[in-house]
């Protein structure tokens, strides 16, 4: 494993130089950072380390060194070989986010980072390797745990049964989130309520299932025609779902299964109260997030000041999904703020699709066009439609977006009532 930085507080500074190889750790071959971290847990380590063609030993007799100051490069990702009738990957058009075309189906990273994976392709060494170091918990897509339906869903004729895979990991120790993407005719009804039984049939290994609609680009051109929930068939999928709650609260002590947000967005549904989300297990996968949303706003819009030094615009962005609730429940505060112009642009996906309703999907380029006729002093973004590189879906960088729109740009948090605070201290400088 390739060593590709040595911080300053490192034993080993000075000693190796970026580019030598980890070959192992008291004795035990590495392959990648997981191996590192699992072998490096005892208070004297060996390592032997390949620097300029030459084989070295270290022995580190200090257990407070941690990860020894050493970056490592990124493993190869393991990609999905699957070709899911639904496949997001296979909706979109060139010009994207090198990254975005990575059909990641790696167990390393759906321990380090939440991903979903398949468990397609897993071998007798991956299992043994998962509860060896004991990588838990995982987070696994099932969509079905119908032994025909599932085969069609992923495109897989090959695909072993789910339910044992999921067994053997939860006799080994490991723990398990699931969801299940839900296709109008195709997985839901009846074929829904068989999921949520089976797996909760496994509850306490299966920790939790979130349930979401599937998302539809209009580049679909040669894949299988398929249509997004309605408003109705929304709300019967979020009935189904509650009509367990009650059973599972009292025969697993949790109510096991929760719809996904944009259920209750689509259905025009009011989102549930925080307690019904539990410890929030699904949280990075959108269960729970608006409400976490609402509630921050709430605790915190008091620190919002009742008038504002000077007039200031401010236009805030979202998508069409979260547009309602964000008009409803947070709009009306603001728009009490004296000296302040607060308004809400709900952004059409040109890009994606009119299916298209969630802000994590907007494009620079679409944000751009919806905002450049606005006389707002500040731009508001949300703050999950750019990465960590400031680059916009569309590859766009934020620094581009700035110059097309003309004026100063924020991009928000999730604690949007700070974020509002940030934007009134720029237009009060």
């Amino acid at each position: 494993m390739k060593i590709v930085g040595i911080s300053k507080e490192s034993p080993l500074y000075g000693k190796i130089s970026p580019g030598a190889e980890l070959v192992s750790v008291n004795g035990h071959q590495v392959a990648d950072h997981l191996d590192f971290q699992f072998h490096n847990t005892e208070d004297i380590v060996r390592l032997e380390i390949v620097d300029g063609g030459q084989t070295r030993q270290f022995i580190i007799d200090d257990p407070a060194c941690g990860d020894l100051g050493l970056t490592f490069e990124d493993a190869k990702i393991r990609v999905c070989h699957n070709k899911c009738i639904f496949c997001f990957v296979h909706q979109q058009p060139k010009g994207m986010r090198r990254s975005l075309y990575i059909k990641d189906d790696d167990y390393r990273y759906s321990f380090t980072h939440g991903n979903y994976v398949s468990l397609s392709g897993m071998s007798e060494a991956d299992f043994a390797r998962i509860i060896a170091m004991r990588l838990s918990p995982l987070y696994i897509s099932v969509h079905t745990t119908d032994d025909d339906l599932r085969p069609f869903m992923f495109g897989n004729r090959r695909l072993e049964p789910i339910l044992p895979q999921l067994e053997r990991l939860i006799d080994g120790g490991i723990r398990l989130h699931t969801q299940a993407v839900i296709v109008p005719g195709v997985n839901d009804g009846i074929h829904l309520e068989k999921t949520i039984e089976d797996l909760a049939k496994l509850s306490p290994g299966v920790d939790s299932l979130a349930v979401v609609p599937v998302g539809l680009t209009k580049y679909r051109e040669r894949l299988p025609k398929l249509r997004t929930f309605t408003r109705d068939e929304s709300a019967a999928t979020i009935d189904l779902v509650e009509s367990y709650h009650e059973e599972f609260l009292d025969r697993l002590g949790t109510r096991f299964v929760w719809p996904s947000d944009e259920l209750f967005l689509k259905a025009g549904r009011p989102i549930p109260p925080f307690g019904y989300y539990e410890e929030m297990p699904q949280f990075e996968n959108g269960v729970g997030m608006v409400r976490q949303f609402l509630v921050d706003f709430n605790r915190r819009k008091r620190y919002l000041p009742g008038r504002v030094k000077n007039p200031l615009r401010l236009e805030i962005v979202t998508g069409r999904l979260a547009g309602p609730i964000i008009e409803r429940e947070i709009m009306p505060y603001l728009r009490k703020i004296k000296n302040l112009k607060a308004n809400l642009t709900k952004v059409d996906n040109r890009f994606w699709g009119k299916t298209v309703t969630v802000t994590g999907l907007l494009t620079g380029g679409d944000i751009a066009k919806a905002v450049r006729k606005s006389d707002a002093d500040i731009i508001l973004l949300p703050p999950n439609c750019i990465n960590t590189d400031e680059v916009f879906l569309d590859d766009m960088s934020l620094d581009e977006f700035k110059i097309a729109v003309g004026r100063p740009v924020i991009v928000g948090t999730y604690q949007i009532a700070g974020a509002v605070r940030a934007a009134i201290a720029i237009g009060e400088r």
